[in-house]
């Protein structure tokens, strides 16, 4: 019971400690990339000093062993020696067409500026104890630098894939929950109406019998066909429905009158339909449920009065049916989140009318659901739309 009361805390908990545990890593990544860069560096200014001292040991035909063991040592990184008076000296690892002309050296150099900061060739001249400036090694980085620079935003993306994947997951889960608990509380309604019901249809019978006013039990055969809708419509929706051929203009017309005689006289019905049939395939009595849910939505919306148009227009092979209202209307925020469960505007509403209708038409019919427009105060437009065969 505690896990299931503190279950929010707990993802949040989670949540926090990854982000330390990869800000961890992306810290030690940076400070692992800086520590070899330095070293770098370090290399690279004993390969300059290494450098001068051949210069000035072959000035005096003594060259140190040591000095050219370090210069002839294997370098990956790109190096120019540019003397002081601007000409390219020494190069390392450096395509001729790099060089080919000044612009194309000015441009490389300029990269390697950009990745290290040159190291200037200087030394005490001995005579005169004066600093003398004989030029500038430029070097980029090397291979391994490189590849450590893209470390993080590889480790990054791994990272982002690897909670994506974790999400979707965690959100298929989710609905693959909810759709067990749509399916059983449907089946389990649907079997607790049944059994009432035989009752019902018994006593019918047996008021017949008792020649008790027809005019009653013709009104009680109503309800009782009615309630028999209703149980299939739940047995319907407790597992995967049959479809089939129907004229979606017969349908609608029929969910229209049903609703016209059953609500208030306040409200003007309109329907504009085409003459001829337009065949879908459909379940009939899961449409005619989310007809009258979508328009007992815009009856309370309405406050009771106002005026209520369908209409059903067919472009290409898609079959349009269009609920409008004259309510009090829907901000842009409001426009997705009137389908998910247990949102409502009503006072007295659980929020499943408008879920279900999204159910029963993206789900089993593989048609789409959704606010056309709408305007605080002045109404809104729903829309249906099928595929017609």
């Amino acid at each position: 019971m505690l896990f299931y009361k503190y279950r929010n805390l707990t993802h949040w908990i989670i949540v926090a400690a990854s982000f330390v545990i990869i800000s961890l890593i992306l810290w030690n990544t940076f400070v692992f990339f800086q520590y070899f860069k330095e070293e770098q560096r370090q290399k690279m200014d004993i390969w300059a000093y290494a450098q001068i001292e051949f210069q000035k040991n072959m000035l005096e035909d003594d060259v140190n062993p040591m000095v050219a063991r370090v210069l002839i040592s294997a370098n990956d990184n790109k190096i120019i020696v540019v003397d002081k008076a601007g000409a390219v000296g020494l190069t390392n690892n450096i395509e001729d067409k790099s060089l080919k002309n000044e612009t194309s050296t000015k441009k490389l150099i300029e990269q390697l500026t950009a990745e290290n900061v040159p190291i200037e060739f200087s030394y005490i001249d001995p005579k005169t104890n004066q600093k003398v400036h004989d030029g500038y090694l430029y070097y980029g980085n090397s291979p391994l630098i490189t590849k450590l620079k893209y470390y993080p935003l590889a480790l990054l993306l791994i990272i982002i894939l690897f909670g994506a994947v974790a999400y979707f997951f965690y959100r298929s889960t989710k609905i693959a929950t909810q759709n067990k608990l749509w399916s059983g509380m449907a089946k389990e309604t649907a079997h607790q109406i049944g059994t009432p019901l035989s009752s019902l249809i018994g006593w019918t019978e047996i008021l017949k019998i008792e020649h008790v006013n027809p005019e009653y039990i013709t009104e009680i055969e109503k309800d009782i066909s009615r309630l028999q809708t209703i149980t299939e419509r739940f047995s319907k929706i407790g597992s995967l429905p049959k479809l089939e051929k129907a004229d979606i203009v017969a349908e609608t017309l029929e969910s229209y009158d049903y609703l016209k005689t059953r609500s208030s006289k306040l409200i003007q019905f309109e329907i504009s339909v085409p003459e001829n049939p337009i065949y879908v395939q459909l379940n009939k009595q899961l449409y005619s449920w989310t007809i009258e849910n979508i328009v007992k939505n815009a009856i309370d919306a309405m406050r009771g009065k106002g005026k209520l148009i369908i209409q059903i227009s067919q472009l290409e092979d898609n079959v349009k049916i269009t609920i409008i209202d004259s309510g009090k209307g829907l901000s842009r925020t409001q426009f997705k989140r009137i389908f998910e469960p247990g949102f409502t505007t009503k006072k007295r509403g659980w929020g499943l009318g408008l879920s279900l209708a999204k159910r029963i038409i993206e789900e089993f019919h593989n048609g789409k659901i959704h606010v056309l427009e709408s305007e605080i105060d002045k109404g809104t437009s729903m829309q249906i739309v099928f595929k017609s065969i």
